[in-house]
């Protein structure tokens, strides 16, 4: 079986799908996969550490506002399509699966094309499905859904909720060696701050401002994404600043007693899998707001909207949930309901389902 993964331009798209990539490498299949994304999105350097070739195409941002550089960007999803042609005709895959990102638009448009026996399967992770999810879902023979909500925005008979896959080396981190690594004091709760994706510089910078007083009461894991630390303090010890964590980031969410981060779907899958407390933090106007919702909705988190918060109403609420052991319990034991814990094993479910019989959804 040939498996093509396509995602990439943010590491949003890549998460579920390195997740099902790491799910085959462990079972007894025969799969031989490719990874097609970007030239220089931060998946490349990513997917690099994983056993996958990889293939970059040229893929233009899919914006639904006017700009000049729309212009530009139908000239690079022509020549991604173009170069997605090539590499069908060379992979010949069984199966393509994507996760929404502008990349797999000219890829999945080449084989509805030109390789109509070659299977699609797109995944929704946000509520609201962006621009190139719904391009895709024409072309797609089974999409598959995060949250029960978003089957409402797509074909009933060709949609299927799975919840969102994600990787299970994620939830065997080590408090112990937490401690070593990050040379944390005993009896000080521990936040870590996920900063290094979409939206970093901002967070980073109302964490820098709210250090000094945060520091007053607990220890700070963060991970600033690179060249994005903005001014950190360097003389706090109880500051902890990392441009990126690979190895290391199971032992990070271990130790942490609360997590501070965007609303991205694969984070929030992260945090409710691991039962996290959390504060989020979307970025304005974006689906990260509808996330969001979704999660104060469920009182599964705390929620700051980022147009009103200032240094001292963060140190206020982390002190707040810190402190207030029931308010801790409630928030981490209401993120651990809201998805299915066995995603993993349900899309996997669907994807030999969809070579066998296509879009007959009712037969899962």
């Amino acid at each position: 079986m040939r498996i093509l993964f396509v995602g990439g331009g943010t590491l949003g798209s890549v998460s579920p799908l390195i997740a099902i990539f790491e799910d085959l490498q462990k079972s007894d299949a025969r799969v031989e996969c490719l990874w097609v994304g970007t030239k220089n999105g931060p998946e490349r350097a990513f997917i690099a550490g994983y056993n996958i070739t990889y293939r970059a195409i040229p893929a233009g941002k899919l914006r639904r506002y006017f700009s000049f550089k729309n212009f530009a960007d139908i000239l690079f999803v022509f020549q991604g399509f173009c170069k997605s042609v090539l590499i069908l005709i060379n992979f010949r895959p069984d199966i393509i699966i994507g996760a929404g990102s502008f990349v797999q638009v000219p890829i999945l448009l080449a084989a509805k094309c030109f390789f109509r026996k070659t299977k699609i399967i797109i995944h929704q992770q946000d509520i609201t499905p962006g621009l190139a999810n719904r391009l895709s879902a024409k072309w797609a023979h089974v999409i598959t859904v995060s949250t029960e909500q978003s089957l409402n925005h797509f074909q009933r008979t060709k949609s299927v909720f799975t919840g969102n896959p994600y990787r299970k080396e994620i939830a065997k981190g080590d408090i112990s060696r937490a401690f070593d690594i990050f040379k944390l004091e005993p009896k000080i709760p521990t936040i870590l701050v996920l900063g290094g994706g979409s939206g970093a510089v901002a967070i980073n910078k109302l964490l820098t401002r709210a250090i000094p007083k945060l520091a007053i009461f607990c220890q700070i894991i963060h991970l600033t994404g690179t060249n994005k630390e903005d001014g950190a303090p360097k003389n706090i010890s109880r500051y902890h600043a990392y441009e990126f964590l690979t190895s290391f980031l199971k032992d990070a969410y271990a130790v942490a007693d609360l997590v501070i981060s965007r609303a991205g779907f694969a984070t929030i899958t992260e945090l409710a899998a691991l039962a996290k407390p959390s504060i989020i933090i979307p970025i304005p106007d974006t689906h990260q707001e509808e996330n969001a919702l979704w999660l104060s909705k469920n009182r599964a988190a705390v929620i700051m909207p980022q147009k009103t918060l200032t240094p001292n109403k963060l140190s206020k609420g982390v002190r707040e949930i810190i402190e207030n052991k029931e308010e801790s319990f409630r928030l981490s034991s209401n993120i651990s309901t809201i998805l299915p814990k066995d995603s993993n094993e349900k899309f996997l479910q669907v994807m030999i389902a969809t070579l066998e019989h296509g879009i007959r959804v009712k037969k899962w």
